[in-house]
């Protein structure tokens, strides 16, 4: 009974459109800020590091290097307070949980980037018509 009543609430709670920010894609993300009786919204950009939970606990985490110093913030998938997100770019990855790269600078911390085919492009070519013969 209880577990039904918790279900309820989370679906209640829980974004109509998903945010899909896969671990290790570079992501634009809106946050609204409230300011004494002003609210803006501003961009935190960086890597996704990590995605933790499911349903409406689940949250993902973006890294950011800002003036030499790595910036980490947890945001929920499913606040109010997230307006968007954009993904720039996505990275090819192996790892679930990408921790490592808090301890690599420069280019080792570099991640290859995904390339996604269109599927015009991936469509087999139009077989060659034949010349007609000249005698």
């Amino acid at each position: 009974m209880i577990s039904k009543f918790i279900d309820k609430i989370n679906k209640a709670q829980q974004r109509s459109k998903p945010i899909s920010a896969p671990v290790g894609s570079t992501v634009h993300v809106h946050v609204k800020i409230k300011e004494g009786d002003k609210e803006r919204v501003q961009v935190f950009t960086g890597t996704v590091l990590a995605r933790k939970g499911r349903a409406g606990t689940e949250t993902f985490m973006v890294r950011r290097v800002s003036h030499g110093v790595g910036v980490e913030r947890i945001f929920p998938v499913n606040s109010p307070s997230v307006v968007k997100v954009d993904i720039e770019k996505g990275g090819h990855v192996r790892r679930a949980k990408l921790y490592y790269l808090r301890s690599l600078g420069g280019k080792k911390g570099r991640l290859k980037e995904e390339f996604q085919r269109e599927e015009a492009a991936v469509a087999a070519p139009a077989p060659a018509q034949a010349k007609p013969a000249t005698t």
